[in-house]
């Protein structure tokens, strides 16, 4: 399988299957000199890992990260740090249970890849969907975790959930460190209370439902991006768009810019008492041309619905017989509900490959 890199300057590999030994990730281009522990990518991690919520699947894998090479201990700081070298990450899987998936060994469940994996390379692991899992964010997330010290701590990444089904929350009401008080980085508290109550009515039915994520970058310097076909928010776009169940995504004001007239649409500017130019609004979402302006840089994702349900649905099998299908195992009711870490993870790896670019060609 190829297209298993993403990133130029900075990049990572993603490797594993849901069902195998282990997963994991190599980061390449990442510079020397840099403090890394295996403590710092498991704070990541952990607010990823499954099995923490009753709204999230019930697999209990620990999730913890192995660093097998790119770090050494430094003399000056008597800390491990980055070598300059390829840093590779290892996550190994303790709680499959592929007999969950023998019955559809040769049925295809709809919404899924299973159909289009077949089709392509004549072979799939069917053990919970291999390489189409979303088990494969784990990996993303750590190699996000090594991003986000290129980046360094000026620049904050977060990321939370705005939308479960038709449940929106208030943006009136939005508090970020409400985030870290609920199981859904939600950030309106009224909300995450109609959510636990909604989902456990969906999980219940055995059936699932999609979300909508907000990411936001704050601290990003004006001139990162390399127009015209290097732009940061297409790379962004990229990144959300590579993750798994991810349908949609908008910049900004999104979609809903084309219903502005372009005096709504405009984001005025003044001088600020740094001498640098503020914007009085943030519809384009912090990127202009392809370019950072040095607003907060804002994007939105959607996520469809898990498409391993226990309801069943019509489908085929490989060999073309028509049957009902339904998916046993331990399964996300929402699978955006942990989806705010691999938004971060994504947008920090984005990032982090355009800080070394706009380095590389600017100085």
């Amino acid at each position: 399988m190829s297209h298993n890199t993403f990133g130029h300057m900075f990049r990572f590999t993603t490797w594993g299957e849901s069902h195998g030994p282990a997963i994991g990730a190599v980061v390449d281009g990442c510079p020397a000199g840099l403090p890394l522990t295996p403590e710092f990518i498991q704070s990541f991690l952990d607010k990823r890992k499954p099995g923490t919520s009753k709204y999230v699947t019930q697999r209990k894998e620990p999730d913890a990260v192995k660093i097998l090479s790119g770090v050494f201990e430094d003399d000056r700081t008597g800390g491990p740090v980055t070598t300059g070298h390829p840093i590779s990450l290892m996550i190994e899987n303790t709680d499959q249970r592929s007999k969950d998936y023998s019955e559809i060994r040769d049925r295809y469940r709809p919404g899924h890849a299973d159909m289009t994996y077949d089709a392509k390379y004549g072979v799939r692991d069917y053990r919970g969907g291999g390489r189409s899992s979303a088990r494969e964010t784990a990996s993303r997330v750590a190699a996000g975790a090594v991003a986000r010290r290129v980046l360094g701590d000026d620049i904050v990444i977060r990321a939370a959930l705005i939308q479960i089904g038709e449940h929106m929350i208030d943006g009136e009401n939005w508090d970020w460190d409400e985030t870290r008080n609920n199981p859904f980085f939600c950030p309106d508290k009224k909300m995450a209370k109609v959510w636990a109550d909604y989902l456990d009515g969906i999980r219940k039915s055995g059936n699932s439902v999609g979300a909508v994520l907000q990411v936001e970058a704050q601290g990003v310097p004006a001139g990162w991006g390399a127009p015209v076909y290097g732009k940061l928010d297409t790379d962004i776009a990229a990144g959300l768009m590579s993750v798994n169940a991810a349908k949609g995504v908008e910049i900004g004001a999104g979609f809903a810019s084309a219903g502005f007239t372009g005096t709504d649409n405009a984001d005025e500017m003044r001088m600020g008492e740094d001498g640098k130019p503020r914007f009085l609004s943030n519809h384009s979402g912090g990127i202009l041309g392809g370019i950072s302006n040095g607003d907060t840089i804002v994007a939105k994702f959607a996520i469809k619905p898990t498409s391993s349900i226990l309801t069943p649905v019509r489908s085929v099998t490989k060999t073309g017989a028509e049957v009902d299908i339904m998916t046993k195992g331990r399964h996300d009711p929402c699978v955006g509900v942990r989806a705010a870490p691999v938004a971060e993870a994504m947008m920090a790896c984005v990032l982090a490959d355009h800080k070394l670019r706009a380095r590389g060609q600017m100085g």
